[in-house]
């Protein structure tokens, strides 16, 4: 094997260099700052809007070039490539030889019981506190397990040098919390790849009516579902006398195999997920088109309601009457100026509203602005013609996201809530204590040992001494 001159092997080198705090600290610091670029800049997003919001930054003559330097170094895809993998990996390989190197003494204290010390390590033990019992040793010994119980420890008696002693421990598995930390962050890592691998962020625009097998990235590259979806219904409604969106909410299918499996109303919040692939609702459009239907509930004066869907300037009759109706124009957000002219104020459903001919016998009747959102207009000499929906112009924006990762986060979350736990709220601590004879009396020494959170351990054996000797 080469040698260098300090007489280290390569591989000695290469794992001294794996096994260094110091390169921990400088991969995580590199892969938390390129992480702020990769949030900042929109990932797999088309060239125009990212260099629109470089133009913001930097300005009209930066932009450009830092997008193109970004585009050609990866940061424009950054959790996909080759350059952050690599990182992931150094920091994961990092992580797995500090623990390989650093686990074998921690384990041989875990796995070795506490035992009697000799006099000279009972000595050098700092950490002391006294007290002075009646009776002799035989009879304290008993009194001093009692106690040591009420503190959380259970000690037993043994002879050393000819002096009895009592050996106590807890919190020994504390110590591994550290490397429970450890395992979270490579399984939240290895969750991650999995997730970036295997998994998509896309989006998917349905028209009520209308079914789709595909989603698309913000590339445009198509994701096959494995599945259809169709919208069945979508429906927003607005806050009153506001044009702010109070709700919005999508009645969507899944069908597979020609036969529909699943059926769910989704709204923001609460979405639809199937086989892995999860749908949020996350927007909405207006697309007009002829083949629209308009929906009605008609109630004539004194008879029963109807439900009426009809295409544009197809005719409906209004049961109970010589009356047929017609739409005749439409407006998916109609206004009213100062003059009192009506006009279109928004190219999207914030104030839909029909205009409605009613002719008898064939001979025009009345004509009549008819607008959803305002109970009052409904009112005609036809009687009551709400108007429900306009169904088949506007459609759902979703947005799709298969993880199949997700659950190795969620348990690497779980295990690091576990080991901080244990590294940070638990200690392994030890007691010692000798019993010696004295006249009609046993002097009790306890010799303590703890590895963390050392003042509140303290208190803690002034309270075992404080009882010890009420039990007195």
């Amino acid at each position: 094997m080469n040698k260098n001159k300090e007489g280290q092997g390569i591989v000695d080198r290469i794992w001294s260099l794996f096994s260094s705090v110091k390169l921990a600290v400088i991969v995580f610091t590199i892969i938390s700052l390129t992480s702020i670029v990769g949030t900042v800049i929109e990932q797999q997003a088309e060239p125009e809007r990212n260099i629109k919001l470089l133009t913001k930054l930097f300005g009209d003559s930066v932009a450009p070039g830092l997008y193109r330097f970004l585009d050609s170094t990866g940061f424009t895809d950054m959790f996909g490539s080759w350059w952050f993998m690599g990182l992931l990996f150094i920091f994961a390989t990092n992580l797995v030889i500090c623990s390989i190197d650093r686990l074998p003494k921690i384990l041989k204290v875990v796995k070795t019981p506490i035992s009697p010390l000799g006099e000279e390590q009972f000595k050098a033990i700092t950490s002391k506190h006294e007290a002075v019992v009646k009776g002799n040793a035989e009879k304290a010994g008993p009194r001093v397990i009692e106690v040591l119980k009420k503190i959380g420890f259970h000690g037993e008696i043994k002879k050393e040098g000819g002096a009895t002693q009592i050996c106590a421990e807890k919190g020994r598995y504390s110590r591994l919390g550290v490397y429970v930390t450890h395992l979270s962050i490579l399984l939240i890592l290895f969750g991650a790849v999995v997730g970036m691998k295997f998994g998509f962020n896309g989006s998917l625009n349905l028209l009520e009516g209308t079914t789709s097998a595909v989603a698309y990235k913000s590339n445009g590259q198509k994701v096959p579902l494995g599945f259809e979806l169709r919208c069945d219904d979508f429906d927003v409604g607005f806050y009153p006398d506001s044009d702010r969106p109070r709700e919005y909410k999508s009645r969507l299918t899944v069908i597979e195999g020609g036969r529909e499996v699943l059926n769910k109303e989704i709204e923001v919040n609460s979405p639809l997920t199937y086989k892995g692939i999860t749908f949020y609702q996350s927007s909405f459009g207006f697309e007009p088109n002829r083949d629209a239907i308009f929906k009605f509930s008609i109630t004539p004066s004194g008879g029963k309601t109807q439900d009426i869907a009809v295409k544009f300037g197809e005719p409906f009759a209004v049961q109970g009457t010589n009356l047929t109706g017609e739409v005749a124009d439409f407006s998916p957000a109609l206004g009213v100026d100062p003059s009192g002219k009506l006009f279109t104020y928004a190219e999207s459903m914030n104030n839909p509203a029909v205009f409605v001919q009613f002719s008898e016998a064939g001979n025009p009747k009345f004509k009549q602005w008819i607008l959803k959102r305002y109970p009052d207009t409904w009112k005609t000499e036809a009687g009551t013609v709400e108007f429900r929906d306009l169904w088949g112009v506007q459609y759902t924006g979703l947005q799709v996201r298969k993880d199949p990762g997700v659950w190795i986060v969620y348990l690497g979350c779980i295990v690091m809530a576990c080991g901080l736990y244990a590294a940070f709220f638990m200690s392994h601590a030890r007691i010692w204590v000798r019993l010696r004879e004295e006249k009609n009396s046993t002097r009790v020494t306890i010799a303590s040992s703890i590895n963390k959170n050392r003042i509140a351990f303290g208190r803690t054996l002034d309270r075992f001494v404080r009882d010890l000797q009420d039990k007195a």
